[in-house]
């Protein structure tokens, strides 16, 4: 049988000739301005890669082997949970995560730590042959060696469990912005429950490195990156200076990550985080071996608005630390951000891995990423950034004393502080929140069941927390603001669309200003046009509204719209328009025109200002 080649009808190209002919289709416009792209950490993205052919496979997880399907089990109450878990197990998942009020992961629900509680929430379950993750609080320090109580009174073998005991105090301290003791009296306490699980029988391990703490306060990749690295080489370090040899120390800790919408950049970060902890093994006298690294799909992506969209974000999520090689996956449930999901929810979340893995057959292939130009450029380039900024955290004394003293949470605030920018400008679009919003969207289920109240723990160090929170918040604190109005006074804000000429010419710009407007709850009010200005007038004085939006196209606007401007102003309205006003700016504004809308503006602060305007 002849050799066949893919695309040998066609003759071999380079970058030269591909760069013609995009210079051709730019005609004169910046390349580097149009087609390349920067991410949060300052790396460069290309628009196109060749293939990285010396590229090595990064050492995870085997090709063949599925990653752990795991399930959350978050019900506060412990037959409640029970119930749930059982019926995930039943039907596919093949692990659990245990978390406990007040965890980094909790999002207002958990269970306590006692020890009953947790013998409740897993009767039933087989604890030899379902793996088992937890996710601790620092209100519930106890949990760990209440969870190996409840194994032990089930007669099971420690030796013969999955469970990943997740201790993560150094994490729980940047996110809780205090730490309860001194980072050596923490260290010894924690080697003392490691010693003492181990002592039980329990394989381990004992502690994660968590980088969810700072994704979820708006860090970067790097960001995250670092601050586990940094985590877990103190952890390495606790467990040598208690006696434990390095070889079984690495054993002893595991990592867990965000995994996000950014489907290339959280596979980098993934296989980023493998390469560096390969480093540092390396650094250690090891010889490198595969870490256990578990994903979480992430917080601040999630919507309460259209959060059907989530299973959008999540399903991307999923797939990414699929490819990424991580080793358990748990998917939050798309209505996570309403309250406690319900049945549905959770079967959507399980069969979403299920399919992927089943269906998608996802994880038949050993890191299938190996080799692609643009996620080998962005590994390499992640974990480039992420050692850098890990040295600073070694620079200030490691770990504690960097968490204590603001290293990471102060970078990581510059991050938030520019994503929530980019957010408000649209720059990073949120569908159904800040983008394609639908003002009558149906309500979803979730379960009638509060959000636990966790009390603070006394605190005998104080500093900057890495607060988690929600992109899409502040549209959707402007949507609340307009349902509440709704219900009490049976009616939106409005904003009156003032369109100008015919259909063809102002249905473009009507559209962008209807979609503006209600991603803040302002209903747009817009017909099929108007035979002439006093009609547009008298449209508009009958609306009720005191908000009206020019809607047209550039050369309507340079014959009509200060004139529209003035006579609307003088009907009673708040004027704004749609688009940039050009050389007409001036004019406009002496006629009374507030403010113009258009691609990149601040949406969010004009939609704050238009809730002012009409008295919302």
């Amino acid at each position: 049988m002849s050799h066949l080649s893919f695309a040998a009808e066609f003759p071999p190209t380079d970058t030269a000739e591909w760069r013609k002919l995009v210079d051709a289709a730019l005609k004169g416009a910046d390349f580097e301005k149009r087609l390349v792209s920067r991410s949060y950490d300052g790396l460069r993205i290309e628009p196109l890669y060749p293939r990285a052919s010396h590229a090595r496979p990064v050492a995870g997880r085997a090709g063949g082997e599925p990653w752990q399907v795991a399930q959350r089990v978050d019900h506060p109450d412990p037959a409640e949970a029970n119930k749930q878990a059982l019926t995930d197990l039943e039907n596919g998942a093949t692990g659990l995560t245990l978390v406990f009020a007040g965890a980094i992961g909790g999002y207002g629900y958990g269970l306590d730590g006692a020890e009953a509680t947790i013998a409740r929430a897993l009767d039933n379950v087989w604890l030899d042959a379902v793996a088992i993750e937890t996710d601790f609080s620092a209100q519930q320090k106890e949990a760990g060696l209440n969870l190996a109580k409840a194994v032990k009174a089930r007669g099971i073998d420690p030796a013969k469990t999955q469970i990943r005991f997740a201790h993560d105090p150094l994490g729980l301290m940047a996110r809780n912005g205090a730490a309860p003791r001194p980072w050596a009296e923490t260290a010894k306490l924690l080697a003392g429950f490691a010693a003492d699980l181990a002592g039980q029988g329990f394989k381990g391990p004992f502690a994660v490195a968590d980088g969810r703490a700072v994704h979820a306060a708006g860090g970067s990749e790097a960001q995250e990156l670092a601050f586990a690295l940094g985590n877990a080489v103190a952890y390495l370090r606790m467990f040598a200076d208690s006696g434990v040899p390095l070889e079984r120390a690495r054993d002893l800790i595991f990592f867990r990550l965000a995994a996000d919408a950014d489907e290339f950049m959280t596979i980098a970060k993934f296989r980023a985080m493998r390469k560096l902890w390969a480093h540092v093994e390396e650094a250690s006298g090891l010889d490198p071996q595969p870490a256990f690294v578990s994903a979480e799909t992430a917080w601040r992506m999630m919507t309460q608005r259209d959060p059907y969209v989530n299973m959008l974000r999540t399903t991307i999520a999923i797939t990414a630390a699929g490819l990424g090689g991580a080793d358990s996956v748990s998917a939050l449930a798309f209505t996570a951000a309403l309250g406690l999901p319900d049945a549905f929810a959770r079967r959507v979340a399980r069969n979403q891995q299920l399919m992927l893995l089943e269906e998608s057959n996802l994880y038949r292939v050993a890191d299938p990423a190996a080799g692609a130009g643009g996620i080998e450029a962005l590994t390499a380039q992640l974990a480039q950034a992420a050692w850098s900024l890990f040295q600073d955290i070694e620079k200030a004394g490691g770990a504690a004393d960097a968490i204590a003293q603001g290293v990471i949470q102060k970078k990581v605030a510059e991050t938030r502080k520019a994503r929530q920018a980019n957010v408000a400008r649209r720059k990073d679009p949120l569908t159904g929140a800040s983008e394609f919003p639908h003002l009558g969207e149906a309500t979803v289920k979730v379960l009638d069941v509060p959000r636990v109240k966790v009390a603070a723990l006394p605190a005998a160090i104080s500093f900057d927390s890495l607060s988690a929170m929600r992109l899409a918040e502040p549209f959707e604190a402007l949507r609340d603001k307009s349902d509440d109005l709704a219900r009490k006074s049976g009616a939106r804000p409005k904003v009156f669309l003032a369109t100008l000429g015919k259909l063809s010419e102002f249905t473009a710009r009507a559209t962008y200003a209807r979609n503006f407007y209600e991603a803040g709850g302002i209903e747009a009010l817009a017909g099929d046009g108007y035979k002439d200005r006093a009609a547009m007038l008298a449209a508009f004085k009958a609306s009720g509204t005191k908000l009206a939006c020019l809607c047209s196209s550039d050369k309507v606007y340079e014959a009509e719209a200060v004139d529209a401007a003035r006579e609307l102003i003088a009907a009673g309205a708040t004027v704004h328009l749609a688009g940039r006003p050009g050389e007409l700016e001036a004019a406009l504004k002496d006629a009374g025109v507030k403010t113009f809308i258009y691609v990149g503006c601040d949406v969010l602060s004009t939609l704050q200002a238009a809730h002012d305007s009409v008295g919302a």
